[in-house]
């Protein structure tokens, strides 16, 4: 057999082997169908094995050096190329660490293929890799892209240290994730296709969840991750602050001659219309209640109390004075404090305290009896900054609303139709990275 000949039979080889072990990925996995339909694998010389989120890319001596040393391997590698466009890791930000976020992307996978206890997949690296997912999960929780990543920027590897650590998730190439600078990041490819794919699969992980108990549980960390809302909390709080804002008439600038003149002349014509407004000193009061279960540190937590004081304070305008009133709440308490500057919030911030079980009800029932004795001139709303799930009033109040929850397994805790709900993860309210 000559050299051509050879190679052709070898890269027919390698074909058959990614083949196969899509084959078997479909059989095992059937909520990943549509995912491993996605593409057939291309040959490029070289490449080990890669993907753009458009094509999965191999070269053949990598495939069957695999398959050669481990029969399981080609199928394993498969997943987790497949699972990185899942969970559209290569759509990242221009400005990610990119060491430390193929790292964490690896990992993440590597993890959760572990996890599904699937013997097609099974290989012989991960009790190592156990070992070092087991130390994660105590000290960085979850085990997502996002979750690893913000934990290696907070705990640097030494080099020897990280370089072990990548050998040992290592399963495909990323350069293409970064081709040509910014390709993948500016165009964004693809990325739609795989955002439906990711919203699918998490319905049909729901039902392969509970059949595998907590098999597939990493897998859905995963999908919560990529598939939950994200909110910018200043801004809406700016919105929410501003909304609804009163216009009226000026009857002291408006010039009643060229209005009676024009419709006398044209009838019902007037030359001008009552369009000038006059300035208002509007005074808008929000509530804001505090409640902490022990998410959030103390220091997590009046970080976040300041970023929504400076928010809040910051919508002041010359026709428009925000009043803030603030209800520490404590179990079936709640008491109020008035806070008129930053000295009497750094006042507040020193009392609060962390309790292990949470009721909305007092602070709605203490809102209530002040709107009733007249102490708020305009109530605009309530906002309740909580880290816990609680019992909630059963009518709707006499003003918006909003609870801002911060929960960190991405789930989105139940509300009443009535109220407004926005979901923060930890690092999402971190006061320092939002000045």
């Amino acid at each position: 057999m000559n050299e051509p000949q050879a190679k052709n039979k070898a890269d027919a080889l390698a074909l058959d082997v990614l083949t196969l072990a899509r084959n078997t990925l479909l059989v095992n996995l059937r909520f990943l169908d549509v995912a491993l339909s996605q593409f057939m694998p291309e040959f490029r010389e070289n490449i080990g094995l890669a993907t753009d989120g458009q094509a999965m890319y191999y070269d053949t001596l990598h495939v069957l050096r695999g398959y050669r040393d481990e029969r399981t391997l080609a199928a394993r590698e498969y997943l987790h190329l497949v699972l990185h466009c899942v969970f559209q890791h290569m759509y990242h930000n221009k400005d990610v660490d990119r060491k430390l976020w193929d790292l964490s992307c690896d990992i993440a996978l590597e993890h959760a293929i572990s996890q599904l206890k699937l013997m097609a997949v099974t290989v012989e690296r991960e009790q190592k890799q156990r070992d070092i997912t087991e130390k994660l999960k105590r000290q960085a929780g979850m085990l997502t892209a996002g979750k690893i990543y913000r934990w290696l920027l907070t705990h640097p590897l030494g080099e020897t240290e990280y370089e072990t650590w990548r050998r040992l998730f290592f399963a495909d190439g990323h350069d293409l994730w970064y081709e040509n600078g910014e390709t993948i990041q500016t165009q964004r490819t693809g990325l739609e296709d795989w955002q439906e794919i990711a919203r699918r699969m998490q319905v049909d992980m729901e039902t392969f969840a509970r059949r595998q108990g907590d098999k597939a549980e990493a897998i859905m960390q995963n999908l919560r991750e990529v598939n939950r809302e994200t909110y910018d909390y200043a801004g809406f709080l700016r919105k929410f602050a501003t909304r609804g804002e009163p216009m009226r008439t000026n009857p002291d600038e408006f010039d009643y001659i060229f209005y009676t003149y024009g419709m006398r002349l044209y009838e019902n014509m007037p030359l001008i219309e009552p369009l000038e407004y006059r300035d208002i000193k509007n005074i808008r009061e929000f509530v804001v209640a505090l409640q902490f279960s022990g998410l959030l540190s103390l220091k997590e937590v009046r970080g976040f109390i300041r970023k929504t004081y400076e928010v809040l304070r910051a919508t002041d305008s010359p026709k428009s004075q925000v009043r803030l009133h603030f209800l520490l709440c404590d179990g079936a308490n709640a008491e109020y404090v008035h806070i008129r500057d930053e000295t009497e919030l750094e006042t507040l911030l020193q009392r609060l305290k962390i309790r292990d079980e949470t009721d909305f009800r007092p602070a709605f029932i203490h809102a209530d009896g002040m709107l009733q004795r007249g102490e708020f001139r305009n109530l605009r709303g309530l906002i309740y900054l909580t880290d816990g799930a609680g019992a909630f009033p059963r009518a709707k109040p006499n003003y918006d609303a909003v609870f801002v929850f911060v929960n960190d397994d991405y789930g989105k805790p139940d509300v009443p139709p009535w109220a407004i709900r926005i979901v923060l993860q930890r690092d999402e309210i971190d006061y320092d990275k939002q000045q």
